[in-house]
């Protein structure tokens, strides 16, 4: 993620969002709380984990009650050990509460894609290739899992259907023909990368002739990327995409294309363990 301001401005409505989500016109369940009562309270991680997501808590408890002070214990990208406190609360008891869930759903699933994002980076390390993203995120959460992929280790692929070109198959058969679709693309926009979809070597061919800057080579197998390199030499971008996972990234990696491509990385998440526990109340 380049653009902060885009993301700062995000982060603000992505927050309002969850806590009129959650919170909706109150929570009845904290008024059982004295007000004057006020708490300490810790955050730990049941696993190991890349943590992120830090500047949406904080957002959180800025908007519900901004008497909430934090203490992180750790930042974005760092990795943690299972058990290993990472935040430390303290404020009225109530605020804290109210913002238990949202804080630690917005933290489980950015760690969840920092983490699996964090694996795959390990596995091509030392190899050259970049591990990109996908738009296949969990809806309304786009630039916040492209941030969390971003502190695994990755890289942004395009943020949405405006910042770049993607002339997929079907582009190519509404447009007639490859040439036709990257023709139209430059003439729309000069400034902005034309990326082409291919599925055969004589499509890696047209796309090369139409001269795109990128190709994502779609479900090509590990012998046929080999070929593609060889047959590219060095004139765009190869991205792999397709049948991409902990078993095949490597074996891609080594075939000697620029970039792959996952989806897995934000859709495909297991949201990390987490748990706040208060640790002590007083009055005020």
């Amino acid at each position: 993620m380049n653009d902060q301001n885009a993301l700062a401005e995000e982060i603000r409505t992505c927050v309002a969002r969850l806590l009129a989500e959650d919170v909706g016109t109150g929570d009845i369940t904290a008024q059982l709380i004295p007000e004057n009562q006020w708490a300490t309270a810790k955050v730990i991680t049941r696993e190991a984990c890349v943590l992120c997501g830090t500047a949406w808590v904080d957002e959180i408890f800025n908007q519900l009650d901004e008497r909430v002070t934090l203490r992180w214990l750790a930042a974005d990208s760092d990795s943690l050990n299972s058990e290993q406190c990472f935040l430390e609360l303290e404020g009225p008891a109530r605020s804290l509460l109210t913002g238990e869930r949202a804080a630690l759903n917005m933290l489980q699933t950015l760690s969840a894609t920092a983490t699996a994002t964090r694996a795959n980076v390990d596995l091509i390390e030392g190899n050259g290739v970049r591990l990109l993203d996908t738009r296949k995120t969990l809806p309304g959460l786009r630039l916040a899992q492209k941030y969390a992929v971003t502190c695994g280790g990755g890289h942004n692929h395009r943020i949405g259907l405006w910042d770049a070109f993607l002339i997929k198959e079907n582009h190519i058969a509404a447009c007639g023909g490859i040439q036709a679709a990257v023709t139209q693309a430059r003439a729309l926009a000069a400034n902005l990368s034309v990326e082409v979809e291919v599925e055969t070597f004589e499509e890696l061919d047209q796309a090369l002739a139409a001269g795109a800057d990128i190709i994502m080579l779609d479900n090509f197998a590990i012998e046929d990327l080999h070929v593609a390199v060889e047959l590219n030499g060095g004139r765009a971008t190869l991205e792999a995409s397709g049948n991409v996972d902990a078993t095949t990234l490597k074996a891609i990696a080594d075939t000697g294309v620029d970039c792959i491509s996952s989806g897995a990385l934000t859709k495909d998440i297991k949201s990390i363990d987490l748990s706040m526990r208060i640790t002590h109340t007083y009055n005020v």
